[in-house]
């Protein structure tokens, strides 16, 4: 029987001064995972007071930009006039289309008292007809997401649909993104839904089929593959984000990308611009007046 795991993925350090991230995707054997182009996952790290992330103004242009936390408290500043905090369990999700620039710090009052932050930050690719769309920025607090718990394992859906349920994150292609947690005596069937699918161990590990998957690392599956996803803690295990004890692990399952999707963009978190594509004067324009 061939295994469910076509793909094991280890994530490279990327050093952001006083904290780094582990970049998952773009990676030279698999440059996505269906619409998803860039991963990013940063933290758990705990800041001192007086610390924290100072992402400076960078634009992004023909794709959009997803933002999710486990912990803290990110502030996301944009050319459209937005000002919003993001915190656990809410989605900041900005349409960049034809360009947008924003900026993510820790605001001063977090910033004062010290904390904590882990989340993740991903890119999705828009279909060629949208890549010129006009930007946009959506936030979706948290309990407006759809949840459930099934048999020990409590997910929520955070873009597109899943499990029966279906996200108010508006998206522009068929999209299963979700965060689940499970009890060590939890499991869950991945069902075969979709032609790309990925898993991501946040924190913990996970069993697909009776093979581990450690944190840190992403587990590209097979396709056709509709594995049993167990805790490696115990009986069970969970799909999306699991919890065991103050364990976490993250899983999420990523549906292919349309024909003509456009894989261009920016370094969301290293704030590296970007000099090409329609739009430039435009962008960096509003990147000089945002950091105005």
């Amino acid at each position: 029987m061939p295994s469910a795991i076509d793909l094991l993925i280890d994530p490279r350090p990327r050093d952001l001064g006083d904290f780094e991230v582990r970049r998952v995707l773009p990676f030279a054997r698999r440059r996505s995972v269906g619409p998803f182009i860039f991963f990013d996952h940063f933290g758990p790290v705990t800041f001192a007071p007086g610390k924290g992330i100072d992402v400076r103004p960078h634009p992004h242009v023909c794709l959009a930009t997803v933002t999710y936390l486990f912990e803290g408290e990110i502030v996301h500043r944009d050319s459209l006039g937005y000002d919003q905090p993001i915190r656990p369990g809410d989605v900041n999700w900005m349409t960049a289309g034809r360009g947008i620039v924003h900026s993510e710090r820790t605001g001063p009052e977090i910033r004062a008292n010290g904390h904590d932050l882990h989340g993740i930050q991903s890119w999705v690719a828009l279909p060629k007809e949208h890549e010129e769309t006009d930007p946009a920025f959506v936030h979706h607090p948290g309990d407006t997401l759809p949840s459930d718990e099934r048999d020990g394992v409590a997910l929520r859906v955070i873009a597109g649909t899943g499990f029966g349920l279906e996200s108010p994150v508006a998206v522009l292609m068929p999209t299963f993104y979700v965060d689940l947690k499970m009890s060590p005596a939890s499991k869950i069937v991945l069902a075969d839904e979709h032609e790309e699918r990925a898993i991501y161990v946040a924190t913990g590990s996970v069993t697909l089929d009776g093979e581990t998957v450690e944190a840190g690392r992403m587990a590209v599956l097979t396709p056709g593959a509709a594995p049993d996803v167990e805790s490696a803690d115990g009986p069970g295990h969970g799909l999306g984000r699991r919890r065991v004890g103050r364990r976490t692990a993250s899983l999420v399952e990523f549906r292919r990308q349309r024909s003509g999707a456009n894989r261009k963009g920016q370094s969301g978190l290293e704030g590296r611009p970007v000099r090409y594509g329609r739009g430039r004067r435009r962008v960096h324009s509003a990147a000089r007046k945002l950091s105005e």
